[in-house]
């Protein structure tokens, strides 16, 4: 009893430490889109200028955290050019800046990045820009910043997904016990759960802890150790995140100590003692703290991961946040619950495992949770997604239909699960049921002369016996037989749906892929080729027809091929006594600048080596001549970068 009164007593104290540490972890929460996309650079991608840079800058979509060596800059040579560390220029936070030493010589250098972005997972990417003229460039290791080192990725990876599932099996089998079955607290089986569930997230927390440093850095598994690179994670939202989590659940290791006291003190007497369960009003109490208790940090707990992921950027992050939670703590109520119900009926109820009305009390609480799932799961798909083509269109959204595939699956498991939950209680309630087979009782202590190894090997044979009858016993209710077999299959699902999510965790929404791809189009551009008729209004040959312009690469400050084509009403090349070309950019006031082409062929032209001073939306106007009299000139839009 004294151990209740304590387990009630520490309830406000952990009630003001779940308080702080929940205030800690939302104070870290901002407002931004996900998976930063790189928009522009200076100097631009690809371009060539006439004197060197003093620094290169990149601008994001959001804002973003800079690690060490977040911009490396190498010459033709292959050799660092940059100096000092990256920072934000002018103090903005969607930026990265990074000095160059003086003097730099002719060529083509390479610019390798790396950023955080605002929902904790890394970017990177790699550009070139030249000084004076484009020239070869010796490649360098690392300098396209793929993804880092595999090794760290994937057990950065498993690592998430082991406290996934660990969060499942802690926060769900101890629903289950404190919601349906106080007396499975005292089971050796769901005992060992809790713990497994415990310790595995505490294991697995401190490990991407330990791996956040290398994975942001894309570095070796030997920098797991380096304390600048835990330093600098601590200092960062998720580290903050991840010791709240680690906070939270020393607290949960508190509650953990008085489950089996508070709820299942003392074995009873006979089989079906469930409606007693609790011992009195005083063991009510004690279950009601602690269900509230368990109940605050579940939900610390689950924000610990809603606030570090997609859901804490983007849009409606009001709303997102809480959803998140929900659709976590839905998930663990439910899988974890199927875990303890797993191991309680591997048990005949008359020989300690779950009864009938327990696992009618959870075929509720999973029907709840499955509508909580899907619900959420709706909002995180369309907030994710946003268009149908995403579906098929972006990784995020073929792991969703995968994801999708498998809830179907497991809802129709479930739905035998129930079918057989509803046969079983029918079975236990009707009045012609035969009576539990009595849980064989003591045996007798052995003689003080009795040989040991004969004793041992009849407690082994007796062993055999009580296990046999076990399994007889539950050969004996086939309904629960099936209903284990169902939840089974549910489980194993319900697993393989949980590294789905995982995956999905660490992939870029279908919004942000959308977002980058915009970004991209605005820092990319494509060769131009335009057509444009003409009728000069002449009566000779080549007086009507096609004008086809091509520009490549279409690119401010690098040289540009040009060609043009000019082709009869018919279709056939035809020569025309003259040809002229103009660009002029109207949002600059400039040009118009002569584009020189001279006859290489029957209706071909060319030039080489236009330059272009500025990226922008550009008026070619194209002049044709079909004799001393008739001429006309037409003008088309085309988009230099």
């Amino acid at each position: 009893m004294s151990r209740r009164r304590h387990a009630i007593g520490t309830g406000g104290t952990l009630l003001g430490l779940l308080t702080l540490l929940l205030g800690l972890a939302l104070g870290g929460a901002t407002a931004a889109s996900a998976h930063a996309a790189l928009l522009s650079t200076t100097p631009g991608q690809g371009s060539v200028v006439a004197t060197a840079p003093k620094e290169v800058v990149l601008h994001f979509s959001e804002q973003v955290t800079l690690p060490a060596d977040a911009l490396r800059v190498f010459d033709p040579a292959g050799a660092r050019v940059d100096t000092g560390s990256a920072t934000h220029a002018a103090g903005n936070p969607s930026t990265s800046e990074i000095a160059l030493r003086s003097g730099l010589g002719r060529g083509t250098y390479t610019v390798s990045w790396r950023a955080i972005s605002a929902d904790t997972h890394p970017v990177s990417g790699a550009w070139t820009f030249s000084i004076g003229a484009p020239s070869a460039t010796t490649p360098v290791a690392g300098e396209s910043a793929p993804h880092g080192d595999a090794v760290v990725g994937g057990l950065y990876g498993a690592a998430r997904f082991v406290q996934y599932l660990a969060f499942a099996l802690l926060a769900g089998a101890g629903a289950l016990v404190l919601g349906c079955w106080p007396r499975g607290a005292g089971r050796r089986g769901i005992q060992r759960l809790l713990l497994t569930g415990w310790i595995a997230l505490l294991v697995a927390t401190l490990a991407q802890l330990l791996l956040r440093g290398p994975y942001e850095q894309a570095s070796g598994l030997a920098k797991a150790f380096d304390l600048d690179l835990v330093r600098a994670s601590l200092g960062e939202r998720l580290g903050t995140l991840l010791v709240v989590r680690i906070l939270l659940l020393a607290a949960c290791g508190a509650v953990l100590a008085f489950l089996q006291p508070v709820l299942a003190p003392e074995e009873p007497d006979e089989p079906h003692q469930e409606a007693e369960e609790g011992g009195g009003a005083a063991g009510a109490r004690g279950r009601a703290w602690l269900g509230a208790v368990g109940a605050l940090l579940a939900v610390g707990l689950a924000a610990t991961w809603a606030l570090a992921d997609h859901a804490s950027v983007g849009m409606q992050v009001g709303l997102a946040v809480p959803v998140d939670m929900v659709h976590l703590l839905a998930m663990a109520g439910w899988l974890g619950g199927l875990a303890a119900v797993i191991v309680g009926l591997r048990r005949a109820e008359e020989h300690g495992g779950i009864g009938p009305a327990a696992v009618g009390r959870f075929s509720a609480v999973a029907a709840w949770s499955v509508t909580a799932l899907v619900a959420s799961g709706i909002y995180q798909a369309w907030r994710g997604l946003g268009s149908w083509g995403a579906f098929t269109s972006t990784s995020y959204g073929r792991l969703l239909l995968v994801k999708l595939a498998g809830v179907l699956v497991i809802l129709g498991t479930a739905w035998l699960s129930r079918r057989w939950t509803a046969l079983l209680r029918e079975r236990a309630a009707a009045p012609g049921a035969a009576p539990a087979a009595a849980a064989p009782g003591p045996e007798p202590a052995p003689p003080a002369d009795a040989d040991p190894a004969r004793e041992a090997q009849l407690a082994r044979q007796r062993a055999a016996r009580a296990d046999a009858a076990a399994r007889r016993a539950r050969e004996a209710v086939p309904a629960r037989g099936m209903l284990l077999r169902s939840t089974l299959l549910e489980a194993v699902f319900a697993v393989a749906v949980l590294v789905v999510t995982t995956l999905l965790t660490n992939t870029a929404p279908g919004r942000a892929e959308a977002a980058q791809s915009a970004a991209t189009a605005q820092t990319q551009t494509r060769p131009v080729d335009v057509s444009v008729p003409y009728d000069t209004g002449g009566t000779e040959h080549g007086a009507r027809g096609t004008v086809r312009v091509q520009i490549d690469p279409a690119r401010a400050g690098t040289p540009n091929d040009v060609h043009v084509y000019v082709d009869d009403a018919a279709g056939e090349p035809v020569d025309v006594p003259e040809l002229d070309l103009a660009l002029t950019l109207p949002a600059q006031h400039l040009g118009p600048l002569a584009v020189k082409v001279t006859k290489v062929d029957v209706g071909h032209w060319a030039g080489t080596g236009l330059q272009i001073p500025l990226a922008g939306s550009w008026q070619l106007s194209v002049t044709v001549r079909s004799s001393d009299i008739d001429e006309v000139t037409r003008a088309v839009q085309v988009r230099i970068g």
